[in-house]
């Protein structure tokens, strides 16, 4: 785990207000930022099968039988049944344009399976086998954390000391005393999900399993604090 702070004056803006005989409207008002890297210990991939035919009915039993194929394969490789849903089945009529006219072409059975692995060192295997199997579509892999909110509430301990270090840097500047405990600090950000792995790069064929790398998830966390100072 590493620990970074972002600072920007232009994404950072910053105020203070002054009323001479009234200290309890001298206010410097001051944001933080501060991001905070944690390793994946999860990861969720997206796959399944698209089939095609001029009638639905061929068209669902070789989509059903891939799919099959791909669960009983997954099984063997040690992934519980309870880390495998399906995420999508639909069934799309599809259609051209001759001249003008439309014309039916059949049937697109789609069904998509999302596979949750806590050990992330085996997706690519994960991938391999279920393409092998004839998963012919992987529309998503991300990777998470389980516990974000160790790593949020990090993130916001640097935001909040950060925005200190700005009022005091003012309160300097102006030759004045701040008053370090703030009149308000105010949460600017969640725990956002992490972004998706992008699958566009994904050959299958490749020799050994395919390199699917989780990299760290970056978690933010911004804060506006107000201070007062005399």
């Amino acid at each position: 785990m590493s620990e970074t702070d972002s600072r920007s004056p232009s994404s950072s803006p910053v105020s203070l207000q002054h009323q001479s005989g009234n200290p309890e409207q001298n206010v410097i008002e001051v944001s933080g930022e501060a991001s905070v890297a944690a390793a994946p210990n999860r990861s969720v991939v997206t796959l399944g099968a698209v089939t095609e035919n001029k009638e639905l009915l061929p068209a669902q039993q070789e989509n059903s039988a891939i799919v099959t194929r791909i669960i009983s394969a997954l099984g063997q490789l040690g992934v519980p049944k309870e880390h495998i849903r399906t995420a999508d089945y639909r069934i799309d009529m599809q259609y051209s344009f001759e001249d003008g006219k439309q014309q039916f072409q059949g049937y697109q059975v789609t069904h998509l399976l999302e596979i949750t692995l806590d050990q992330i060192d085996r997706t690519g295997t994960v991938v391999d086998t279920a393409v092998r199997q004839g998963a012919n579509t992987v529309t998503n892999i991300r990777f998470v954390n389980t516990h974000p909110e160790v790593y949020y509430n990090q993130a916001l301990q640097l935001a909040i000391r950060q925005a200190e270090n700005k009022a005091l840097s003012l309160a300097h500047a102006i030759q004045a005393a701040l008053n370090r405990t703030p009149l308000r600090i105010e949460e600017l950000s969640q725990p956002q999900p992490p972004a998706p792995f992008h699958t566009a790069l994904y050959a299958a064929g490749a020799s050994g399993p395919t390199p699917i790398q989780p990299g760290q998830l970056s978690i933010t966390a911004q804060v506006r604090a107000r201070y007062s100072y005399v």
